[in-house]
């Protein structure tokens, strides 16, 4: 029975919008809900899980908080999915893996590579399964934070399961072709596309572990950066066909 119903986000049936901008920090989903969309409604708030409902440019969104790492948001995609979602969009932050992405550029993720097994590998167990985003939403994401300023780059992301233990592997993730690194687009793309949900995500570019750049900025300066983010693609997520 808890395989087939929502055991962590408690909110009801009804609760939900069928596009939903998901985030790793709750701190996070608290800002958006708070400066962005308008008559939120706090539907979430078990095992640090804050979720809200509210309106963007008058179209009914959820902005929920998937946690840290695979396991961690394929729950809540999961569970998202049972409360009636159809559009998850991952806005996360990365780091680079080569040259020409700076911090402050925005990298909108086309697929993931991920290690054989992990969350993945539960989904698709001896299968090589394509962690990749709709190209509509791709494509809507790039113009949504193009709008905002932002300097976007297309590509291939690669999703580590282990933040502090992933030096070994850049040179074959950038051999690869990724480039970016963060921990949640493979699981989320895995599991939004067997569920049959239109799925994409936005990164944030805050070091570049290829040039040792990193975002040197206040509190402050950060947060206008995270929200201008949100703004853009909150404005993709309403302007998908569902």
């Amino acid at each position: 029975m808890l395989a087939t119903r929502p055991y962590h986000i408690l909110a009801k049936p009804g609760d939900i919008a069928e596009r939903v901008l998901v985030v790793g920090d709750p701190g996070r989903a608290d800002a958006i809900a708070r400066e962005l969309l308008s008559d939120a409604t706090l539907v979430n708030s078990n095992r640090g899980f804050n979720t809200y409902t509210g309106f963007f440019e008058g179209e009914r969104v959820t902005v929920a908080t998937h946690g840290i790492g695979g396991p961690s948001a394929a729950i809540v995609i999961e569970e998202l999915r049972m409360l009636g979602a159809k559009l998850a969009v991952r806005l996360g932050t990365c780091g680079g893996l080569t040259e020409r992405v700076k911090v402050g550029d925005a990298v909108v993720a086309l697929g993931a590579i991920y290690q054989p097994g992990g969350t993945p590998g539960m989904y698709a167990p001896s299968m090589c399964y394509p962690a990749v985003a709709d190209p509509e939403v791709v494509i809507e994401l790039e113009k949504g934070l193009k709008g905002e300023g932002f300097s976007v780059h297309r590509g291939i992301v690669a999703s580590s399961d282990a933040f502090h233990a992933e030096e070994a592997n850049l040179g074959a993730w950038s051999s690869m072709g990724a480039i970016a690194v963060e921990m949640e687009c493979a699981t989320i793309f895995t599991v939004a596309r067997i569920r049959e949900m239109k799925v994409g995500a936005a990164l944030l570019l805050i070091d570049n572990l290829a040039t040792g750049e990193y975002f040197e900025a206040s509190a402050e300066e950060r947060k206008k950066l995270e929200l201008k983010a949100a703004r853009g693609t909150l404005k993709a997520l309403v302007g998908i066909r569902l």
